[in-house]
C-alpha cells in the first residue's frame, strides 16, 4: 500500500475518532480522503479539520452539490478544502433534501459566500445562517434550479429584449421548430450518390 495512501488512512480514523457518530465514513479516492458526515455535526467536523495541527484544512477551494433525484435525500453537499502546511486535501460530503437545510461555513470560511449561494442557486440547496443566500447566477424572478436532474433542458422562461416595449420581456418557452428526426449513419452507410462527372467513370 501507498505510504499516502495509508496516511490518509490513518488521518481518517483520526478525525473519525476525534468527532464520534459525526463521521459516518471515511475513505480514500484518487488520491484525496473524503468523509462522509452526518447533517447535524457538520460545521463541528468542518471546524475540527481547520483547527487540529494534524489537519490545519485552512482554505476552501469550492462547495458545490451533486443531484440524485431518486433518494429521499437528494442532496450530496460537498466541500473541497487545503491544507498547504501538510499539502493535502479532503473532501467532505453531507446528505440533504430540497427543505433541509445544511450549516453555511461562512462564519469559518469567509470564502464559502459565493460557493454557497450558486449551490442555493443552481440546485436549491438552503444554508442555514448565510449572511446573504439569495441568487447569484439566474435572474431575478428566476422558476426552479437549472441543475436539478428533474429541470426541463428548455427551462419555463426566455428573455429577449423587445424592441416595441423598449424593454427586457419574460415569456414562457416556445419550441418554434418541430422535432426532427436526424439520420446519423455514417457516410459508408447513407444513400448512394454519384459526384458530378463520376457517372462517366467505368464501372
Amino acid at each position: 500500500m501507498n505510504s499516502e495512501v495509508k496516511a490518509l488512512e490513518e488521518l481518517g480514523v483520526q478525525i473519525a475518532a476525534a468527532a464520534p457518530g459525526a463521521v459516518l465514513e471515511a475513505r480514500v479516492a484518487w488520491g484525496e480522503l473524503t468523509l462522509i458526515v452526518e447533517r447535524q455535526r457538520w460545521l463541528d467536523v468542518v471546524k475540527h479539520l481547520r483547527d487540529d495541527p494534524s489537519c490545519l484544512f485552512v482554505n476552501i477551494v469550492d462547495v458545490t452539490a451533486a443531484d440524485y433525484p431518486e433518494r429521499e435525500k437528494r442532496f450530496d453537499v460537498v466541500a473541497h478544502l487545503l491544507s498547504p502546511k501538510h499539502n493535502r486535501r479532503i473532501r467532505i460530503k453531507t446528505e440533504t433534501d430540497e427543505n433541509t437545510p445544511v450549516a453555511s461555513l461562512t462564519a469559518l470560511y469567509p470564502g464559502a459566500d459565493w460557493y454557497e449561494r450558486e449551490t442555493y442557486d443552481l440546485f436549491g440547496v438552503i444554508f442555514s445562517g448565510h449572511p446573504d443566500l439569495r441568487r447569484i447566477m439566474t435572474d431575478y424572478g428566476f422558476d426552479g434550479h437549472p441543475l436539478r436532474k428533474d429541470f426541463p433542458m428548455t427551462g419555463f422562461v426566455e428573455v429577449r429584449y423587445d424592441d416595441e416595449q423598449k424593454r427586457v420581456v419574460h415569456e414562457p418557452v416556445r419550441l418554434v421548430q418541430e422535432y426532427r428526426q436526424f439520420d446519423f449513419l455514417s457516410p459508408w452507410e447513407s444513400e448512394p450518390f454519384v459526384l458530378p462527372g463520376d457517372e462517366k467513370a467505368s464501372k
